[in-house]
Formats: C-alpha cells, sequence, structure tokens
C-alpha cells in the first residue's frame, strides 16, 4: 500500500486541511468500527501511541501532515482544538509576522528562511512511509502565504522528491477578493504552480459562493433553516466554502482509502488526465454537493452524472461543454454498477466534445464506500482548455494593476524581488493560455510548431 503526504499551507490550505481530516477520521469511525490500522487507513494516517485517548475518541492515528504559516494565529487554533492530538507537532512550522498578503515575502524572504526546516519536517514525514505515492499541496493563491510560501514548497517538492507525484489543490480569489494585490499574487504563483506541479485540482472562491446561493435556494431561499444557521454565526459561509472543497479531497482520495471494484492510484491522475505537462490543470466537480448545514440527497448514478456536468457543480468556473476534452476521470463512491457508469458515460460523450487523438479519455473509479450520510457520490476531474477562462481573467485583472504600477514597491522592496519576475509570469500565463487556445482551434490536431515545444517542456 502506498502512501501520501498532505502539505497545508496558509490560513485557507490549514482550514480546508484540517476539515478533510475531520471528515476522513469521521469516515473511518463510521466503516472501520473496530478501530484497528490497516493498510488502507496507512494511505494518510500512520499508528501512534494507541494508549493516547481524547474526547472518547481513540487517538491511535496521526496525520501524514505538515502545517505551514508564516503567523501562528490558525495554527494555534488548531493545536487547542479537537483534532490537536492529531498532528505530530514537530511537522508545524510557524512564522510570526505573516506575509502581509506578498507574494515575494512569503516566496523569497520566508521561503529561504525556513527552507531547512520545511524540507526537514517534510523529509521526516516522508521517511515515515513505506512507499511514498504522493504530496498534496493545498494553498490559496491570493494571499501572501498561500501563494508565495506555497508555491515555494512546491519547488522544494520537486528538487527534494522527484518521483514523487505533486498535487496541487490552489484556491483562487474571487474578482470582489478584498486582497487588492491578488492578481500580483495569483500570477507569480501560477507560473510556479505551471513549472512544479504535476497536476492542479483548481478551486475559486466565485464557483463556491455560487454553490452557496444555489443551495440556499433550493432548500427555501434567504429565510430556509440553513441561511438562518448561517446568519446565527453557527456556520460561517468560509466554513461551508472549506467543506466543499475538503469533500473534493474525500472523494479524489477514496481510491486510497478503501476497497473498490475499480480502484485507482492517485499517482494515476497525473499519469492518464496530464498529456502535456503545463497543460495539468483539471476543474472539478462535485455531485452531490455537500454542506456542514444541509447535505444534498443523492438521486441515484444518472442524476450524479447530470449534475457533475453541469457548471452548478464544478469548483472553478469554466466551460466544460465549449472547451476541449484532453482526458476526464470519474471517482465514484458507494452502490454503484459497472452499468451504470458505462450507460452514463455513453450518454454524457455525445455533450462533450474530446480530443481526436483521445476520444476514449476516460479514467474510472469506483469505490464501495459512499461519503457519511450519503448511498453515492460523483466526482469528476476534468482536463479541458475551458478552464483557461480563469487564466485571461486573471490576465486581464493583472494588466489593471501592473498598468498603473500600483502597490508594485511593496514587492520591489523585498530582498531578491525584481521586476522581471512580474514579466517572466506574465509570458507564462501568456504562454499558457495560447497552448489552451491552439488546441481549442484544431480540436488538438494543429498545434503550430512553437506551441508544440512550449507544451512540451
Amino acid at each position: 500500500m502506498t502512501q501520501c503526504v498532505v502539505v497545508q499551507v496558509g490560513q485557507c490550505g490549514n482550514q480546508i486541511g484540517c476539515r478533510f481530516w475531520d471528515l476522513a477520521l469521521r469516515e473511518y469511525d463510521n466503516y472501520k468500527k473496530s478501530g484497528l490500522y490497516d493498510d488502507a487507513t496507512g494511505a494518510f494516517f500512520h499508528a501512534a501511541d494507541s494508549r493516547s485517548v481524547e474526547d472518547g475518541r481513540s487517538r491511535q492515528l496521526k496525520a501524514r501532515a505538515v502545517l505551514l504559516d508564516t503567523e501562528e494565529g490558525v495554527i494555534g487554533e488548531i493545536l487547542q482544538g479537537p483534532l490537536r492530538g492529531l498532528f505530530d507537532r514537530t511537522r508545524l512550522v510557524t512564522g510570526v509576522s505573516g506575509a502581509g498578503n506578498n507574494w515575494a515575502v512569503g516566496h523569497l524572504t520566508y521561503g529561504a528562511t525556513y527552507r531547512d526546516k520545511i524540507v526537514d519536517q517534510v523529509r521526516k514525514a516522508a521517511e515515515e512511509c513505506d512507499s511514498l505515492q504522493s504530496f498534496f499541496l493545498i494553498h490559496s493563491m491570493g494571499g501572501g502565504t498561500g501563494s508565495g510560501l506555497g508555491t515555494k514548497v512546491l519547488g522544494l517538492l520537486k528538487d527534494e522528491f522527484p518521483e514523487a507525484c505533486r498535487i496541487a489543490v490552489p484556491v483562487f480569489p474571487s474578482p470582489e477578493d478584498d486582497v487588492v494585490v491578488s492578481p500580483y499574487n495569483s500570477l507569480l504563483a501560477v507560473r510556479e504552480l505551471t513549472e512544479n506541479a504535476d497536476c492542479a485540482a483548481l478551486v475559486g472562491n466565485r464557483a463556491l459562493l455560487d454553490i452557496l446561493n444555489t443551495e440556499a435556494k433550493s432548500h427555501g431561499g434567504p429565510n430556509s433553516k440553513s441561511a438562518r444557521k448561517r446568519q446565527r454565526g453557527s456556520e460561517r459561509p468560509f466554513d461551508a466554502m472549506n467543506n466543499i472543497v475538503a469533500d473534493m479531497l474525500l472523494d479524489m482520495t477514496a481510491p486510497a482509502r478503501f476497497e473498490g471494484s475499480l480502484n485507482m492510484d492517485l499517482n494515476e491522475i497525473a499519469t492518464n488526465l496530464v498529456p502535456f505537462p503545463r497543460l495539468h490543470y483539471l476543474v472539478p466537480s462535485v455531485s452531490p454537493v455537500r454542506t456542514v448545514s444541509a447535505p444534498a440527497p443523492s438521486g441515484g448514478p444518472d442524476r450524479l452524472f447530470g449534475d457533475a456536468f453541469a457548471k452548478g457543480h464544478q469548483l472553478i468556473k469554466a466551460e466544460p461543454k465549449r472547451g476541449l476534452h484532453l482526458a476526464c476521470a470519474l471517482v465514484l463512491r458507494g452502490n454503484v454498477q459497472v452499468s451504470d457508469l458505462r450507460r452514463n458515460i455513453e450518454s454524457v460523450k455525445p455533450l462533450l466534445r474530446f480530443a481526436s487523438w483521445n476520444p476514449e479519455g476516460w479514467k474510472t473509479s469506483m469505490c464501495s464506500v459512499p461519503p457519511v450520510g450519503h448511498s453515492q457520490s460523483l466526482l469528476a476531474l476534468a482536463n479541458t482548455t475551458g478552464v483557461k477562462a480563469t487564466f485571461v481573467e486573471l490576465s486581464a485583472r493583472f494588466a489593471t494593476l501592473y498598468r498603473k504600477k500600483a502597490y508594485l514597491h511593496h514587492y520591489l522592496q523585498v530582498e531578491g524581488m525584481e521586476r522581471s519576475f512580474f514579466s517572466e509570469a506574465l509570458t507564462s500565463l501568456r504562454s499558457l493560455i495560447d497552448e489552451y487556445r491552439h488546441l481549442d482551434a484544431g480540436a488538438g490536431e494543429c498545434i503550430p510548431v512553437a506551441a508544440r515545444l512550449n507544451i512540451a517542456k
């Protein structure tokens, strides 16, 4: 059995990560009544002192995780919370002053200061694995720590563990984000993601908020029980958003954590969904959407497929039915038959445009264990050129700021930061957009020589 290590960076990364661990433990409690440690459990947990018991739950398990932040607040809360016994305290690396919403501070200043300590803790977490398969990196793109230190860690993982698959889960800010320099941070971070990740399951705050608004309307609108619960503060909007992302991670990792008739190794996501190294950005879509306040009922396999390929269930804004699909993975959980899978793939095929050289570009997995409280679920991970809309919008938002050189001095005063970082990152982003456009225009066939060379890097 292979194992994975999760690296959580910044406030966003640590909050999503901790929600994932909490839900993963609930799944084990629900489906492994004996609480025994086995190979499947060992994919994301390792055995610890079985005598330790907190809050009535046996803490025999420790998370295969490294928690990083440039300030102490969020990790301090974790150490005071119900999951405090789950994490090895030597795997927690924090600063004091924070990155000030500045990619350069996170990437260059903190990256240099904490490099050796981060590498040491990640290496120790890796050494606890009998067969390390992949790293998950959870981080935001808009803040200084997630975008800067997060992508610095990604580069370190590539250098130190080149054989292990690097799966990133970056959270993009919405256009209404209150961090005015988030376009700078996101642009600089995308270049690092493009160069150093094996694949990235994109998440967008705007898409998550739209999902929540749709869910509220379907459950009675602003006066519904779920809406009133949020208004009372028992469920903050970001808690619900984090829950959706954590559920996506649960589904993605389910084949590694539980048995199934058609299991998929996590490194197969990158192997099967990424035909060109740079074009490794995936659009995740979940069905049903599960929130803290109002878990949605599933409606059978046909409903699952119908929703999973609808824009309202995507975790990032994209146009899946307009873009060209390079490949698509389907992770089914629960009581679903192979005949259901095949029938629905055939029904979805006419709605999607696949590259001519990969018309049967489906990778499927069937896990017998459904999410807690549900009988079935489906996660779709689509490598589609429709994702370019995210990068086009980012390019436009960056240009609006950079044209006026607004806030640029905050970056250039950081030691090691140069204006060329911006121009090189913009060139990389434009190249990425062009590669998607060339594939779109030729349905994956007529790609100019220069673009082919760029894609093959």
